[in-house]
């Protein structure tokens, strides 16, 4: 099959790794793909698309760098992906999503025009279809992330500069240190005598540090090959955040790595302890919850769900299940 993928690069968060994994798997089932991208605003990519002649063109952010017009030219088949759905107060939704903000799905030449249209949860379908998307046409497709290798014996956690050390005992908390991420106020109720490696950079990064007790090594931002090496020597991930739409790309990655996760569930819906409770990955506690408490019992109850943890991830977030669902859903609109 002839694979288009039209991506402007910059995206938030990882999907710009996201693509490129995507792609290369796409190329690696014998299909023939081919990128079509840019960095900051580009070109109209009709021509690329025209001359390459796919049978189905896979949209994924056209922020700044494609405009939305070309799509009502475009006949053959098109799929797009809705990593930045209508959830409230994502600026970047704002500006990916018009209609989400403005009033209408018949804002949106690229919604209105796809064929079908992927969305990463079923939180993230819930919210689309309430905001009047047809829920036929929308697909639940997770992002996938690679396999992680086996930590060698004696492996340590991340080099954060901290000092070198086995990072068995320790749990690790992954993500940016930015307003509405949950890890200062984390770091605020962490308890003294539990060690914590925190990986991530951010505007908050001053005051996570001047918030940590001694037992929190503060890691800055780690390369992505470098933090999965290291995610299976940790006790377990804690993710303090409550993302609203798809389940951030680190629960795959530490699914991968087999490990467990804590989830905080606040007062709103969030993708994450939804995920957990579903597909029964770790366990779930809320912010005011007795902090100590809640790592006695995950610490006990982790160990016996690693094998569980790297199932579920092969099952629904491997490359093999990815490859299968988009396989079949490009299937489904060539024929």
């Amino acid at each position: 099959m002839r694979i288009a993928v039209v991506h402007g690069f910059g995206a938030p968060g990882g999907e710009d790794e996201a693509v490129l994994d995507q792609v290369a798997a796409l190329t690696r089932a014998g299909h023939e793909v081919r990128l079509v991208a840019a960095n900051g605003r580009g070109r109209d990519p009709l021509a690329t698309l025209r001359a390459f002649g796919p049978d189905v063109v896979h949209v994924h952010n056209l922020y700044p760098a494609f405009g939305r017009a070309w799509i009502t030219e475009w006949t053959g088949p098109v799929v797009a992906t809705l990593r930045h759905g209508p959830h409230r107060g994502s600026r970047f939704a704002a500006l990916t999503f018009p209609w989400a903000a403005r009033g209408g799905l018949r804002q949106d030449p690229l919604l209105r025009r796809a064929d079908r249209l992927v969305v990463l949860s079923e939180a993230s379908r819930d919210a689309c279809a309430r905001a009047g998307l047809p829920r036929e046409r929308l697909d639940v497709v997770p992002d996938f992330v690679p396999t992680v290798a086996e930590p060698e014996v004696g492996a340590g956690g991340v080099d954060g500069g901290g000092g070198a050390g086995g990072a068995g005992d320790a749990w690790v908390c992954v993500g940016p240190l930015a307003p509405g991420r949950g890890v200062l106020e984390l770091l605020r109720r962490w308890p003294a005598g539990e060690r914590l490696d925190v990986v991530g950079a951010g505007p908050l990064e001053g005051r996570c540090r001047a918030a940590a007790p001694a037992s929190v090594r503060m890691c800055g931002a780690v390369g992505r090959g470098e933090l999965r090496r290291a995610l299976p020597g940790y006790r377990g991930i804690v993710l303090p955040g409550r993302a609203r739409g798809a389940v951030p790309l680190v629960y795959a990655e530490a699914l991968a790595a087999g490990l467990p996760v804590l989830a905080f569930e606040g007062a709103g819906a969030s993708a994450v302890p939804r995920a957990v409770r579903s597909e029964g990955t770790g366990t779930v506690t809320t912010p005011d919850a007795h902090l100590p408490g809640a790592l006695d019992v995950a610490a006990k109850i982790f160990p016996t769900l690693r094998e569980h943890c790297r199932a579920v991830y092969a099952k629904r977030y491997g490359e093999g299940a990815w490859t299968e669902r988009t396989e079949c859903l490009y299937a489904s609109l060539v024929a």
